[in-house]
């Protein structure tokens, strides 16, 4: 690390030990922000369509479970409800996403990606990917795998 990203430890070493002044560029906050915006801006270079990262998210996430309940998604990609009735209502006006009657529960909608969102989802997760990859190209494999471990047990 250089002078400039060098991240002073923010915790005390053990009994005894003076307690470090505190230094902002070693705060998880500061520094999860740091990396948050980093990826963002990778994000917004590379994903096709201008999808945002919460749409990405969602199509990603119907991908992978199917169709669902609107509540239910928003559970899955961590989004409260006026946000992820934003996001739905997005990519709905895009044709990424569809909606039918719930056949267990008419009251409520499943919501589920269209055959365009299909093709859109095919061809970008190789892009997504890319995105990843480009967001650790810093560290090294084993390193990506402690950092996705660590930052799975605080969430």
């Amino acid at each position: 690390m250089n002078e400039t990203t060098a991240a002073p430890s923010a915790f005390n070493s053990g009994e005894g030990a003076e307690e470090p002044a505190y230094a902002l560029d070693g705060q998880i906050g500061f520094l999860l922000r740091q990396a948050q915006q980093r990826h963002t801006s990778i994000f917004a270079r590379m994903m096709l369509e201008d999808v945002t990262p919460t749409q990405w998210a969602t199509l990603a996430k119907l991908h992978e479970i199917g169709g669902c309940s609107q509540n239910l998604l928003g559970r899955h990609v961590a989004m409260d409800a006026a946000t992820i009735k934003g996001v739905v209502d997005r990519l709905l006006t895009r044709g990424l996403i569809v909606t039918s009657a719930d056949p267990t529960d008419n009251r409520r909608l499943t919501i589920d990606l269209s055959e365009r969102g299909r093709d859109f989802v095919q061809r970008a997760l190789p892009v997504a990917r890319a995105i990843t990859d480009e967001t650790v190209a810093p560290l090294d494999p084993a390193e990506r795998d402690l950092l996705l471990s660590l930052l799975a047990r605080i969430r």
